[in-house]
C-alpha cells in the first residue's frame, strides 16, 4: 500500500517542493491550503499525479477522512509583509491550527512534522545558531506574532510528543529561497529580484551589514523528509551555513542581472537579526543530511522562474 501524507499549506512556496518530492518517493499526497498566501498554481501540475487539494484551512479537518503515515505542517504566513497585515491569524494558525493537526496525529495514528524557523532565535546573541540555544526574541515586537506563534507551536509539539506519544519532529527552517516564492512578499529574494528585473534601484534596509544564510529550497525540503524518516523528536536546524552580507547578495543578484541602478537604503526594520547562520552539525550527524545547491546555482533557478513568471 502507498504511503499517504497530509501537507498542511502545500500550496505555498515551501509545501509545493514538498509535495513534489513525496509524489516521487511514490505517496499519494493530501494537501490542505486555504490559499491565504498559497497558490494553486504551485501545486496545478501537479494534480492527476496522486495530489489531491482541499480548499479549507487547517482548523477545519473534519472533511478529512482517509488514514495518513505523515503528516507535514507548513501552514503558516512567513513573510515580514505578513506580519503587519495578519498578525492575530498568524498567531491562531500556530496555536489552533497545529493542535487541530497534532490531534489529527494522535487519532490516525500518523507522524507529524512542525516547520519551525529561525525566527525562534529572534536578534541572536549566539553564532552560529544551535538548537539548543533558547534565543532572544522580542515578544511584543512587530515580529513577535511569528516568533512567538512557532516558539508556542514548538512547545504544543513536545506535549503531544511527552504526553500522548505522538510521534512528533520540529524542523528549524533557515532562510530559504527558490521559485515560486511570492514576487511582493517582503522577503529578500523575491524583492531583490523584482526590482532588478524592473531595471529599479534594490532596497536594503539598515546598513546591509547583517547577515543571511540562503538554503535552495530542494535542498530544504531534502532535510524535511530526512528528519521525518528519522527518529529525532529534538528540534533540528535545516539551512546554509553560508553566511553572505545583504549588501554581499544584493550586488550578486544585480550582477546577474545586469542591474547597474544603485541600492537605496532605508532604516534598518524593527527587531530584524544582525546575524543568522544555522550551525547544521546535528542535521550532518543524525540525518546525513548537509545542502548541496550552490547559490549561484539556485540563484541561477530562482532568476529563471521569476523571468518566466512574474516579470512581464
Amino acid at each position: 500500500m502507498k504511503k499517504r501524507a497530509l501537507v498542511a499549506g502545500g500550496a505555498g512556496f515551501v509545501g509545493s517542493h514538498l509535495c513534489e518530492l513525496l509524489l516521487e518517493k511514490g505517496y499519494e499526497v493530501d494537501v490542505v491550503d486555504n490559499l491565504v498566501t498559497g497558490n494553486k498554481n504551485n501545486i496545478k501540475h501537479l494534480f492527476g499525479k496522486g495530489l489531491k487539494w482541499f480548499d479549507v484551512d487547517i482548523c477545519n479537518l473534519h472533511i478529512l477522512h482517509d488514514p495518513y503515515h505523515e503528516i507535514y505542517n507548513l501552514a503558516s504566513p512567513a513573510s515580514p509583509a505578513d506580519f503587519d497585515k495578519m498578525p492575530e491569524f498568524i498567531l491562531n494558525t500556530a496555536a489552533l491550527g497545529h493542535t487541530a493537526l497534532l490531534d489529527l496525529a494522535k487519532e490516525r495514528k500518523a507522524r507529524i512534522l512542525l516547520a519551525s524557523t529561525s525566527e525562534v532565535y529572534g536578534d541572536p546573541l549566539q553564532h552560529p545558531q544551535r538548537e539548543e540555544y533558547f534565543g532572544n526574541v522580542n515578544p511584543i515586537g512587530p515580529r513577535g506574532c511569528y516568533d512567538e506563534a512557532k516558539r508556542f507551536a514548538e512547545a504544543m509539539t513536545m506535549a503531544y510528543l511527552r504526553r500522548f506519544q505522538v510521534q512528533t519532529r520540529i524542523v528549524r527552517i533557515f532562510n530559504t529561497y527558490g521559485p515560486r516564492m511570492r514576487p511582493q512578499d517582503g522577503r529578500m529574494i523575491p524583492s531583490f529580484f523584482s526590482s532588478a528585473l524592473k531595471g529599479e534601484s534594490l532596497t536594503i534596509h539598515g546598513d546591509g551589514k547583517q547577515t543571511r544564510s540562503l538554503c535552495y529550497v530542494t535542498d530544504l525540503v531534502a532535510g524535511i523528509y530526512a528528519l521525518m524518516q528519522s527518529s529525532e523528536t529534538s528540534p533540528v536546524n535545516i539551512g546554509n551555513p553560508i553566511e553572505k552580507s545583504v549588501l554581499e547578495i544584493a550586488d550578486t543578484v544585480n550582477a546577474l542581472i545586469g542591474n547597474k541602478k544603485p541600492h537605496t537604503f532605508l532604516p534598518a526594520m524593527p527587531d530584524d537579526p544582525k546575524r543568522r547562520c544555522p550551525d547544521i552539525s546535528k542535521a550532518k550527524r543524525v540525518l546525513a543530511w548537509e545542502p548541496k545547491v550552490s547559490l549561484s546555482q539556485g540563484l541561477d533557478s530562482t532568476l529563471k522562474y521569476f523571468k518566466e513568471n512574474v516579470v512581464r
